[in-house]
């Protein structure tokens, strides 16, 4: 390999590529790099190789000395390794076994009709309002918000807190802040566990069924409930986001969308796919020493697995910085793969349908009320996302 890339990537717009990291992904789907921090890693870019990787035990997010390691970025909770090295993959395996009850199939099923109701009356709002309108503020932020309040059993006024929390928890740039906001995020689910306890209902919610869990401690319970509350709602707003504004950005894909709604599924999936590619990755750190796509990676050396830039591999997806919800099935990298596939992946679908075919029924003339390259995004959180949606109708 040659001197090392230094991320983060330079961006061409909201809705393409980094054309740096175009560039490396043809040259082959392994790269020496920089991270925004300066430190040395692997990015991964090759759609076969991130999905076997994702579900590859010979990497893992715990390492054996942390304070070495080499981060993504300054947020505490992504930036850097997490869990204990020894028993992390016996962690995971509890920890999806722990969760996995409450988000199967038939509960998510449950939860449909009451996505529906919260999406038309955030939209009955934003018809009342009347245009123009600011649909990151209408809907895209308080509907997954809303879902995941309901799901997990936190109350809905404290949105505002506990959003603000979320967002100094996920800063990249900002260690400080992002300590700070993980420890007022754990404060506030230790205080919902000890609420819950009390109410003695072990059934109304996750967080309470959770709690009520044999061998699971009020701190455990705690920590796990606010992992879900962020990882439930910022990345549905950034996909309602996104796909809004992909939809309105080609308008011949949203006209089409409203000529047939029976597209709303492939539509969903594109969506999922089609994020601009950012430099980012799934941080791993290899266990051992491994060979990936003919580049030797040392024991303890971090491993980007960048799922965007795996979901852009022209070799699996044909003209892929093409939108285009008539895209044949192939199945996308976004929720991960395998043992690490994201648990919450049924509910994500369930908004994000919910959310678009309503949208094309009651805002069939829906478009942009500004130039894309005017918009605001969110460049200093892990997450990221437009930070405003100015539309007409």
């Amino acid at each position: 390999m040659s001197v090392p890339v230094q991320l983060p990537f330079e961006q061409a717009g909201p809705l393409q590529p980094a054309p740096l990291l175009r560039e490396l992904q043809l040259r082959g789907p392994i790269h020496a790099i920089r991270t925004a921090v300066g430190d040395p890693a692997w990015l991964v870019t090759g759609y076969e190789q991130v999905r076997r990787l994702l579900d590859d035990d010979r990497l893992g997010r715990a390492h054996r000395e942390p304070e070495r390691a080499s981060r993504t970025g300054k947020s505490a909770m992504f930036g850097g390794p997490l869990g204990d090295f020894d028993t992390e993959q016996a962690d995971h395996r509890r920890m999806r076994a722990l969760l996995q009850p409450h988000f199967s199939p038939k509960r998510m099923r449950a939860l449909r009709g009451r996505v529906e109701i919260l999406t038309a009356n955030l939209l009955d709002e934003l018809v009342a309002a009347g245009p123009p309108a600011d649909l990151h503020a209408a809907l895209a932020l308080p509907l997954p918000i809303a879902v995941i309040c309901e799901l997990l059993g936190v109350p809905y006024e404290d949105r505002a807190q506990f959003r603000a929390w979320t967002q100094a928890a996920a800063d990249i740039t900002d260690r400080a802040r992002s300590e700070q906001g993980l420890a007022e995020l754990f404060g506030y689910g230790q205080q919902l566990v000890a609420r819950k306890r009390a109410d003695g209902d072990a059934d109304a919610d996750v967080i309470s069924r959770l709690a009520a869990t044999e061998g699971v401690s009020d701190d455990e319970a705690a920590a796990t409930g606010m992992f879900l509350l962020f990882a439930g709602h910022e990345t549905t707003v950034v996909a309602i986001g996104m796909g809004v504004l992909w939809l309105l950005a080609h308008p011949e894909q949203w006209q089409a969308l409203v000529a047939d709604p029976s597209r709303i599924d492939a539509a969903v999936e594109e969506i999922l796919r089609a994020p601009s590619l950012g430099g980012g990755g799934i941080p791993r750190y290899a266990r051992v020493d491994l060979d990936i796509a003919g580049v030797t990676v040392r024991v303890g050396e971090l491993v980007l697995l960048d799922t965007g830039a795996g979901n852009h591999d022209a070799a699996v997806f044909p003209d892929p910085d093409r939108f285009d919800i008539a895209r044949s099935a192939v199945a996308h990298l976004t929720f991960g793969y395998g043992a690490r596939y994201c648990v919450g992946a049924p509910l994500a679908r369930i908004e994000l349908k919910t959310v678009f075919s309503q949208l094309i029924a009651r805002f069939p003339a829906l478009r942009l009320a500004g130039p894309i390259e005017e918009l605001r995004f969110n460049t200093a959180t892990l997450t990221g996302g437009p930070a405003e949606l100015p539309v007409m109708w």
